[in-house]
């Protein structure tokens, strides 16, 4: 029996081949079929750089700002204040000895003291505050040319001009009793009651103990910002220096801690014609404390003159 059904089914399954063959069954024709695909790497076309636009995201990085710092501290130069012009209102002439080459002028308690200057005419004299009369004379020896001349308490000091050394005179006795040794050329000096200031025909005042003369500061002497040079004799006042101009008719009013000149005096004119022609340059500045007025004269003048400035 089994024979019989095994050669029944294999009959079946050939018969079924014959009608596969003939096409009668399988997939409709009308259905691509595609073969498979194998996948192989393909090459991205290049796109050109500049048509290529960046895509902003949240995480781009912004253009670069510059960061402003804060700002430094600059120093602001006030402009200098408006310098003053004083007249001179005459008061009085007094005769003066014109053959006195005035280097230094001080009046002091009702007394009036004068240096000279040139090699073999130098020396300090006592003159009459009224009428110029000379009343004790110290003469210096032949190779002093002496300059400035100030009080400080009992004595008298005076400077020479390029010898190096400034006198210390005693009032009363009119003998030298010390001497100080300096650098560099000697014109004016000026005691304010506690320093002495002395300019050497620079821009440049140097300020000196009184006691030993050495130099303890400096200021430098400025007119509208810009340094003024020969500045000559000199007169403390307050706060303020009087001071003559070497060759010029000017006093100027300097003040003291800066430097800056605050006012300026033309005093030319006082002397005629005449006079001038014979005279030298102004120079000579006395203040009269108790009037509040100045006596002014200058090298070879045959008058000084008490005189207010306004």
């Amino acid at each position: 029996m089994k024979p019989l059904v095994a050669r029944i089914g294999f009959c079946l399954f050939c018969f079924l081949l014959v009608l596969t063959a003939l096409g009668c069954g399988g997939t409709p024709d009308d259905v691509e079929i595609v073969p498979e695909a194998t996948l192989a790497p393909v090459a991205a076309e290049e796109i050109p750089e500049e048509i290529v636009t960046p895509v902003p995201s949240e995480t781009a990085v912004a253009t670069e700002t510059p960061v402003l710092s804060a700002p430094t501290e600059v120093e602001v130069l006030s402009a200098p204040a408006e310098i003053q012009v004083l007249s001179i209102q005459i008061l009085e002439r007094r005769p003066h000895n014109s053959d006195a080459f005035t280097q230094g002028f001080e009046f002091f308690e009702g007394r009036l003291f004068e240096s000279r200057g040139l090699y073999g005419e130098s020396g300090v004299s006592e003159i009459n505050p009224s009428n110029g009369e000379l009343m004790r004379w110290l003469p210096l020896e032949n190779q002093f040319f002496g300059e400035g001349l100030t009080v400080v308490g009992d004595t008298l000091i005076q400077l020479t001009w390029r010898n190096g050394v400034a006198n210390v005179i005693d009032i009363d006795s009119f003998v030298i009793v010390d001497v100080f040794n300096f650098e560099g050329e000697g014109w004016g000096v000026c005691f304010d009651g506690e320093v002495l200031y002395m300019s050497d025909g620079s821009s440049r005042l140097t300020i000196r103990d009184p006691g030993s003369f050495l130099i303890v500061d400096e200021i430098t002497v400025t007119r509208d910002g810009v340094p003024v040079i020969e500045i000559n004799e000199l007169e403390c006042v307050g706060e303020n220096i009087y001071a003559n101009v070497w060759k010029t008719n000017d006093i100027l009013v300097i003040d003291r801690s800066s430097g800056n000149v605050r006012a300026a005096i033309d005093a030319s004119g006082l002397l005629t014609a005449e006079e001038s022609e014979s005279a030298d340059a102004l120079n000579g500045i006395a203040y009269l404390e108790e009037s509040g007025t100045f006596l002014i004269t200058g090298k070879l003048w045959p008058a000084m003159f008490e005189v207010a400035f306004e």
